[in-house]
């Protein structure tokens, strides 16, 4: 009965001009890939989604993502990827699929320029409307990135020449370099939505001038994990730091983090917004 109620609010919503935005926090690993199969259709269908993002830096055993993960992922009903520090953990992958014109996008700002990819792409939904992506990294506690604000001031105004329609992933590792950038783009950017630290916030709100903003989406993985690693590994890092422990990615029952957004097609802006998290 509530899905149904869901179901009809979203539609009313609808008929003014709308899109229903899904983006799912960084998937990672097999049971995070595993996830979106168990999750998403019902997910997609509940919400009336029309176009759906995901974070898939993490897709390929916890660091990177190659072709086969990316297809998988795309089978599951993913329509479009961005990326974050571990986009080239499987560099001959990534630049392979940069190469070959396939739906994502890797931080504008990530150093050196020379990079393979995109920070930014205008993508069509299924009903013909334009919608930019945009992916930037921080700087705070990161390596190898450029000013991420100064980026995203060009990347923001060459988006608005084609649609207001607009999505930052801001994948960083400060929880503030996340707020400053939500108040940075706030009334120009339809959405400043966190990655990379892998724990989903509880601060999912529309700023005051209307962007959707969150400080981290969450992760899509292993719930019995360290940020969707291995535990056993994780925590020997830890307390036996002299020791190579190697970081694996972890199985078994997984979460599925996401947010959905409601924004208005004409002015770009969010109407509502509302963080998910299915285990």
């Amino acid at each position: 009965m509530f899905n149904t109620v869901r179901r009809f609010f979203y539609h009313l919503a609808d008929l003014g001009d709308n899109m229903n935005i899904l983006f799912i926090g960084d998937v990672c690993g097999r049971s995070g890939r595993d996830a979106l199969f168990q999750y998403l259709p019902d997910v997609k269908y509940e919400y009336d989604v029309d176009f759906t993002v995901a974070n898939g830096e993490n897709s390929a055993g916890g660091l990177g993502i190659t072709r086969s993960t990316y297809e998988e992922m795309t089978r599951a009903g993913v329509e479009f990827f961005t990326l974050g520090n571990h986009a080239f953990s499987k560099s001959a992958e990534a630049e392979a699929l940069f190469k070959a014109g396939e739906n994502l996008v890797r931080p504008a700002n990530m150093l050196p320029v020379s990079l393979p990819g995109k920070g930014l792409e205008i993508v069509r939904a299924s009903s013909g409307v334009k919608i930019a992506v945009i992916n930037l990294i921080g700087r705070a506690f990161m390596e190898n990135a450029d000013d991420p604000f100064k980026a995203a001031e060009a990347l923001v105004s060459k988006a608005k020449e084609h649609t207001n329609i607009i999505l930052l992933d801001f994948h960083a590792e400060a929880t503030s370099e996340k707020e400053a950038m939500g108040f940075f783009l706030d009334g120009k950017v339809s959405a400043v939505l966190g990655t990379h630290t892998h724990i989903q916030t509880a601060d999912a709100k529309i700023l005051p001038k209307g962007t959707a903003y969150m400080t981290d989406v969450g992760m899509t993985g292993a719930e019995y994990s360290v940020l969707g690693m291995d535990v056993e590994a994780a925590v020997g890092r830890f307390v036996e730091p002299e020791k190579k422990h190697r970081f694996k990615s972890a199985e078994g029952k997984a979460r599925f983090c996401a947010v959905l957004m409601d924004i208005d097609e004409k002015s770009g802006m969010a109407r509502r917004v509302e963080r998910i998290w299915k285990s």
